[in-house]
């Protein structure tokens, strides 16, 4: 069945991804590559209403609905038209079979009108429901708790100077509700409400997208190796996955700002289940004895790209650079001593996360990261994401943090074995993706070329109207 999937309007490069892991998540192997989208007549890419086939019954609809974030809620969809007449056309012309059981008189329901693009007034939402005395409703109307709800959504033929997604003509939805989003997750979750956070931690919102897309649940193992205040460890949670993290910073790990704000506490406000370990690790030299390999299901994490926060790594310049030879901490400056470290370039960073992902994560477990993106005309002709012959990239979403820079969500699923042939095919392709990219990956450069002055011979060198003005609005 082709279903009505609404989004909400935000983060619109994340919506159908997340769709898809879902399908994936509920529906099982292959169930998100079976997933189908229609675009609506008259409809732009970037509009809420989108028409979806799902490889399930109505079931997995509704799970897809409830635990998405950007979806509003999956439809049946009964009928639409441009006119209020058309829609009754549409209605009317509907299977029998398909309606009639949702308007017996053991049942009760619901009608809603929503709306897109335009603000539909009390009284005018009275008239568009009486409107529908056609529909041979029999069961009795229940405003709390109805069995079944019916949603009007329209949509307006508005201009295209209003912040919005152009339509060339009025859209008139009739259909009755299959799921519904979970309204209650993102304000119980919000970083305001939380006890420990820093400058870096990750929205709310975009940490349990990631986990969407890592498809966190039960009995799957999730790893951050830049776990920072735990974030992105606090969904994959929420959603019942056992959680592992890894810092190089010993402060943010064991300390926090006291016994009472730490990465602890954070799991504690919400009694979620405390992760497995927190380790004082470097990804760089990560602390996996040899021959480990296949433990986690998903390694999820946002890297430091060196706009607001710098990558760093165990070494120090001076034993970096052989000024100084290696050293052993005496053992009674162990417990408070804090490791030199020196700067960590995103082309090492990247490397290593690869190479940690095609060793650690089973076979079908999923790679979810944030990669740095220049908006910059001469780089988007050569833009190109960083490969590993194990992984196979299945999703790519854009959240545009500026005129000059976005970051991409980067999701791939392991398809091959980890083995030293794929090891070297790894390191080969490493170097190619690092010399077509050396220019701004490396320490600082990405750091100059989002915050040096914007114009050049006395003109901008960014273009504010380069993209609509709605894809802007990515919170």
């Amino acid at each position: 069945m082709w279903y009505l999937c609404v989004f909400f309007h935000r983060l619109l490069d994340y919506r159908r991804p997340e769709v898809e892991s879902l399908a994936e998540l509920f529906g099982g192997p292959g169930a998100g590559d079976a997933v189908e989208w229609r675009l609506l007549e008259n409809h732009h890419a970037d509009s809420p209403f989108h028409l979806v086939r799902l490889p399930g019954d109505e079931r997995l609809a509704a799970q897809i609905a409830n635990r998405s974030l950007l979806v509003k809620g999956i439809y049946e969809l009964w009928g639409h038209g441009a006119t209020y007449d058309e829609l009754e056309k549409a209605i009317r012309e509907y299977p029998d079979e398909r309606k009639l059981p949702y308007l017996t008189p053991e049942s009760s329901f619901k009608i809603i009108v929503d709306s897109f693009g335009k603000v539909i007034s009390f009284e005018e939402q009275n008239a568009i429901i009486k409107g529908f005395a056609y529909i041979p409703f029999e069961g009795r109307v229940n405003l709390k708790k109805p069995d079944h709800k019916f949603f009007v959504l329209e949509t307006d033929d508005y201009g295209s100077q209003n912040g919005l997604p152009p339509v060339a003509q009025k859209t008139v939805f009739f259909g009755r509700e299959v799921g519904a989003a979970d309204r209650h997750l993102l304000p119980t979750y919000q970083l305001k409400s939380r006890k420990y956070i820093g400058p870096t931690a990750m929205d709310c919102e975009m940490a349990f997208l990631m986990a969407n897309q890592g498809l966190a649940r039960p009995g799957k193992l999730v790893y951050d190796p830049f776990v920072g205040t735990g974030s992105i460890l606090v969904a994959a949670a929420h959603f019942g996955a056992m959680t592992m993290g890894a810092d190089i910073d010993i402060r943010v790990v064991r300390d926090g700002r006291g016994p009472d704000c730490n990465i602890w506490s954070n799991f504690e406000q919400y009694k979620l289940p405390e992760p497995l370990c927190v380790l004082r690790a470097d990804n760089n030299l990560p602390p996996w004895r040899p021959g480990l390999k296949e433990i986690f299901d998903a390694i999820i994490c946002d890297p430091p790209y060196g706009v607001r926060a710098g990558g760093r790594k165990s070494g120090g310049r001076k034993l970096l650079k052989g000024i100084i030879p290696p050293y052993t901490v005496p053992d009674e400056k162990r417990e408070n001593h804090i490791p030199s470290t020196a700067p960590y370039s995103l082309a090492e960073c990247v490397h290593d996360l690869l190479h940690l992902a095609a060793r650690m994560l089973v076979i079908g477990g999923r790679l979810v990261f944030f990669y740095p993106v220049l908006r910059d005309d001469d780089f988007a002709d050569v833009a190109k994401f960083p490969e590993h012959p194990c992984f196979k990239l299945v999703a790519s979403c854009e959240q545009i943090l500026s005129l000059r820079y976005s970051r991409v969500l980067l999701t791939m699923v392991k398809v091959e074995p980890y083995t030293e042939e794929i090891e070297k095919m790894g390191e080969e392709r490493h170097q190619e993706f690092r010399e077509n990219h050396q220019k701004w990956m490396e320490e600082g450069n990405l750091h100059s070329a989002v915050f040096s002055p914007s114009e050049q011979d006395g003109k901008p060198k960014f273009d504010k109207d380069s993209k609509p003005k709605y894809r802007g609005k990515y919170v």
